[in-house]
């Protein structure tokens, strides 16, 4: 059986945009000051580590202005008070890291995990978790790419901006300070990328190229840019101003965007250019020094599974196996008819897919709290550099903002609208997100990126979401285990070209065995993967391992199985690694 490609999606797979946090290492050398405020005995209780970890989630949603000001609306109730406006930076600290971590270590040694209760040890064991992953990953900090091509700092920081809400004059101040300091925070990725490039460790001129196009398509709006539109539509709903200031403000922001943002961008770009040449790899990260063993920490931390490349491999071969399988079993029926019957599927709105999403999950899926939620469509000159969809979270004290945002060029028909909403939208991102603020986490909790769990819980709402179509089974069935299938092929792609070395060639051959014989595709699949290692491994392995931890719960329950007992077990958990999430799900 052969399989169409599918160009849409997971070409460039739909995201969920993580507040801005930097590594939570870097709150380190707090850490122990922290604990050192409590006596031993302190310490040792419940209420010393909930002290502890509120003490850590100040010092690290502190770190840079944009972090603090899209997880709290209100930080003065969490005890944050003034502070100095900062866009953040980029660095690299292998000592500070590894202190950081060992600092970690010493301050959860000095809690009595036994007293703790279940939502206190999953944090322990979180806590535990990304300080052992720190310090492993220390050596690697130079290997890491901000300007990755899938969701780099050239398209995101645009984005992030454009959502940055103003509640008063003070918010709106702030952000024009902000917007100040884009070249300050440019000027330090540009150092990165020097030191990147120094090291040897700089992007291919074949990466370059494709990301001095983001770059030049952002400039290229010119006059049209959406940080003028969108900072007009947000200061005219500040209370309090006058017109005559509002008016002030819009003129203040133009100039700001003209006179700062956009000399960054050109200088970041002519940065860049003369880096050109620096970087002499351009196939996988297997070919730098030490490469593979960064590529598995990458997998590490991109999935949260502590399974080792090679059974991930495994694992996806089976998966792929058995839904190519159920395919087969739909007898009669072949890929190109079903989607041929999907794309005379009914058109609505995105509003009307996303409340017949919210109601039809009910039977399966524990209830989640009333919200607001706003469709935005990327701007028509950013499409071609933006992910199919992406979902804004809210500020924890203040959830009921939420944005989805929709890149037209990528919506290809009525069912991949369908599928995408409900990836970002219910049962996926904004579902799960409001479903465990609900549980009234520790706030640290909130600043945690477990991207195999959020991406993965996302990617295995899409999947179900087939099911949930006007469609006879048979069609869902066959789309489903379809889009699981390609989905599963980009995942062993990137292990072959970052683990295992694929040329392009190599990598053309691979997709040719499934029917994708399409160069430009397979070229376009090469150059995505190379430019973001792990990424797709987050949403497939993610999506498996939800699986895996299903069978395991089908099995334990028997006939009392519930699939919306299982949803709440692991929803309640919330994004950790998945040992994690398999040890506690039992007692939820």
């Amino acid at each position: 059986m052969q399989f169409s490609f599918y160009s849409g999606q997971p070409a460039e797979k739909n995201g969920k945009k993580r507040r801005i946090i930097y590594a939570i290492g870097t709150a380190g050398l707090a850490l122990l000051l922290a604990a050192g405020c409590q006596s031993r005995e302190e310490r040792k209780g419940p209420a010393g580590f909930e002290t502890y970890t509120q003490e850590l989630f100040r010092s690290q949603v502190s770190s840079n202005t944009v972090s603090l000001h899209y997880t709290l609306r209100e930080p003065e109730k969490f005890g944050i008070e003034e502070r100095d406006v900062t866009p953040g930076s980029f660095a690299s600290d292998p000592e500070g890291i590894r202190a950081s971590a060992e600092n970690m270590r010493r301050a959860l040694s000095g809690f009595d995990y036994d007293t703790l209760d279940i939502q206190d040890r999953i944090t322990y064991d979180i806590l535990e978790y990304e300080a052992g992953l720190s310090e492993k990953s220390a050596d690697y900090t130079l290997y890491d790419e901000p300007l990755g091509l899938v969701s780099g700092v050239q398209t995101q920081f645009p984005v992030v901006l454009s959502e940055y809400r103003f509640y008063d004059r003070e918010d709106a101040d702030t952000y024009l300070q902000l917007l100040g300091m884009t070249g300050e925070y440019f000027d330090s990725l540009i150092r990165f990328e020097r030191e990147k490039a120094q090291a040897g460790l700089f992007m291919s001129d074949h990466a370059l190229d494709a990301v001095l196009e983001q770059c030049r398509a952002f400039l290229d709006m010119g006059d049209g840019n959406y940080l003028y539109s969108t900072f007009v539509d947000r200061i005219t709903d500040v209370e309090g101003l006058t017109e005559k200031e509002k008016s002030e403000y819009i003129q203040d922001n133009a100039l700001a965007v003209s006179d700062c943002v956009f000399p960054a961008y050109e200088a970041l770009i002519t940065a860049l250019e003369d880096l050109r040449g620096r970087g002499g790899n351009e196939r996988g990260l297997v070919y730098l020094p030490e490469g593979r063993a960064y590529y598995e920490l990458v997998v590490a931390a991109s999935t949260g599974s502590d399974r080792p490349v090679e059974e991930l491999e495994d694992l996806t071969r089976r998966q792929m196996t058995d839904d190519i399988e159920a395919m087969e079993e739909v007898l009669g029926i072949t890929y190109g008819e079903a989607q041929e019957t999907a794309a005379g599927m009914y058109q609505a709105p995105a509003e009307t897919i996303l409340g017949k999403l919210e109601e039809g999950i009910k039977a399966a899926f524990p209830e989640a709290p009333d919200t607001d939620l706003e469709v935005k469509y990327v701007p028509d000159e950013m499409e071609e550099h933006l992910s199919p969809a992406f979902y804004m979270i809210p500020a924890i004290d203040h959830t009921e903002e939420n944005v989805i945002y929709i890149n037209r060029a990528h919506m290809s028909d009525d069912l991949t609208l369908f599928t995408t909403l409900a990836h970002e939208g219910y049962p996926g991102h904004l579902y799960q997100t409001l479903y465990y603020e609900s549980t009234d986490p520790a706030p640290i909790r909130s600043l945690m990126d477990f991207g195999g769990y959020v991406e993965g819980w996302a990617t295995y709402a899409e999947m179900g979401s087939y099911y949930l179509t006007p469609l006879d089974r048979e069609l869902a069935t066959i789309l489903q285990k379809n889009s699981s299938v390609i989905l599963g092929l980009y995942a062993l792609a990137d292990i072959g070209i970052h683990y295992d070395g694929w040329s392009r060639t190599e990598t053309a051959e691979f997709f040719g065995n499934y029917g994708i014989t399409d160069p430009e595709a397979a070229e376009r699949i090469y150059d995505l993967i190379i430019g973001s290692p792990g990424n797709y491994l987050k949403y497939y392995i993610g999506y498996v391992e939800f699986l895996e931890l299903k069978k395991d719960w089908a099995e334990e329950k028997g006939e009392a199985f519930s699939q919306k007992e299982f949803h709440e077990a692991v929803l309640k958990v919330g994004p950790a690694p998945f040992d994690i999430v398999e040890k506690y799900m039992w007692e939820m």
